[in-house]
């Protein structure tokens, strides 16, 4: 009797790791959406536009996590190395139609800001080999830089319950002293991304 009760009680806690763990893959890659609501009601520091992105005022925001690693082609990245401009985290994978459908407005929007101290990097995540990665980003003509990010190990390193990304596409902005400062989740037309990148360009 007491140890059918053990092997029982065994398996339930080695069932719980399993179940916490898929539970967190869920929510942190959640499918490829084309737009929607940023959920950011019950999140602290928020200020939800009407355009589907949210922004945090100046003495409200938070670090950035420290991004480094290698990119689709192979080379070291480091976002420390633009502290100073404004950087623009594009979050995207080559198998979402959405990315797909803003990804040579991200450029265009890029062409037309990067004079003005701003950097675009992407971050690719859950394609199976940088192959497809590097192959969207000649086929989008993507110049900007992009971190391969298969199992989403970047995304996690952003703080739970103030920017975290939790759908792809999604993009971040982080202002010129390292702080996050707006989000969208979804896709974002050239329109929508000039609104949100341009008010923290203008800032000392």
């Amino acid at each position: 009797m007491s140890a059918n009760i053990s092997s029982t009680a065994v398996g339930r806690i080695r069932g719980v790791p399993i179940v916490i763990a898929s539970t967190a893959c869920a929510l942190l890659l959640t499918a490829c959406s084309s737009g929607g609501t940023s959920g950011s009601s019950g999140e602290p520091n928020f200020v939800a536009g009407k355009d589907g992105t949210d922004a945090v005022p100046a003495s409200w925001r938070v670090r950035a996590p420290d991004l480094s690693g290698k990119t689709v082609d192979g080379r070291v990245l480091d976002v420390a190395d633009y502290r100073g401009k404004v950087v623009v985290l594009n979050v995207w994978g080559s198998w979402c139609p959405p990315c797909r459908a803003e990804a040579q407005g991200f450029e265009t929007v890029y062409q037309d800001v990067r004079s003005q101290g701003v950097q675009f990097v992407g971050i690719n995540t859950r394609d199976a080999s940088p192959a497809p990665a590097m192959a969207f980003q000649r086929d989008q003509g993507i110049t900007y830089p992009s971190f391969y990010d298969r199992s989403g190990r970047l995304l996690l390193r952003f703080q739970k319950g103030t920017l975290g990304i939790q759908s792809v596409p999604s993009t971040l902005v982080i202002d010129r002293h390292g702080r996050v400062a707006a989000r969208a989740i979804g896709a974002l037309d050239r329109s929508a991304l000039l609104k949100m990148v341009q008010p923290i360009v203008g800032e000392k």
